[in-house]
């Protein structure tokens, strides 16, 4: 790649239409397709979403790729911790993702895609069988071929958290322009002692969360929702005197 290679073959409105489509179009996809996607491209999205802006260049991330059987023995193994509640209540995420005191808006943010995911899957209030094995398809990557587990240098702080948030976007968006759909998964951070494990990852290195990377599947009902973003007038304020 490039960075100092001159745009695309397009004219502007179409170079802009492109963009904004890839980041518009970027969701979570809950339910993927068994096609492989070929090492190749993997690598090409990583190599785009290298270039995400990093302060004083500190680039802190570092990501685990799994596919094919060594994908199956990491899902295998949180499963069986996940499915039996004294092992998996031996588990806590690393670090705080969420707040820890829930308030308007967030909690309605929260409560309104829980419910309407759960309302597309038919999964009643007080089902937890349901919401338990819903929940623990995290742990399969959704069927995706490709998982992705990030992690960061335990000596960084919170503004290389941002630096690497920007990275994330980045795979998300290049992954639109390869015809692939994306889920951030937070839900692997509780099992962070397995995956570390299980991967080898050295004393240095903290979890930070997962992703799934694949074709996603036109025919399961979860893909439909489309969560709402408020407007920009909800969340900017523009100064000019």
């Amino acid at each position: 790649m490039n960075r100092e290679g001159l745009p695309p073959v397009m004219n502007e409105d179409m170079l802009r239409e492109a963009v904004e489509w890839a980041i518009a179009t970027r969701r979570s996809v809950r339910a993927f397709l068994p096609t492989e996607v070929p090492r190749e491209k993997i690598e090409e999205i990583l190599d785009v979403a290298r270039f995400a802006a990093t302060g004083v260049n500190l680039q802190p991330w570092r990501v685990h790729v799994v596919t094919g059987s060594a994908k199956d023995r990491l899902c295998s193994a949180i499963r069986e911790v996940d499915d039996n509640p004294a092992l998996a209540a031996q588990h806590q995420d690393e670090w705080e993702y969420y707040p820890t005191e829930w308030r308007p808006p967030y909690i309605d943010r929260r409560r309104d895609v829980g419910w309407k995911l759960y309302g597309l899957l038919g999964i009643e209030k007080g089902d937890k069988a349901r919401m338990h094995a819903q929940h623990g398809r995290n742990y399969s990557f959704f069927g995706a071929p490709v998982g992705l587990l990030f992690t960061i240098d335990r000596v960084m702080q919170q503004g290389s958290l941002l630096d690497y948030g920007m990275f994330m976007q980045n795979i998300m968006v290049a992954a639109r322009a390869h015809g692939l759909s994306t889920c951030p998964q937070a839900a692997f951070m509780k099992y962070h002692k397995i995956i570390a494990a299980e991967l080898g990852f050295a004393p240095d290195e903290k979890f930070v969360v997962g992703m799934s990377l694949g074709h996603a599947d036109p025919e399961k009902i979860e893909n439909t929702l489309i969560t709402k973003r408020d407007g920009v007038a909800s969340f900017a304020k523009f100064y000019s005197k």
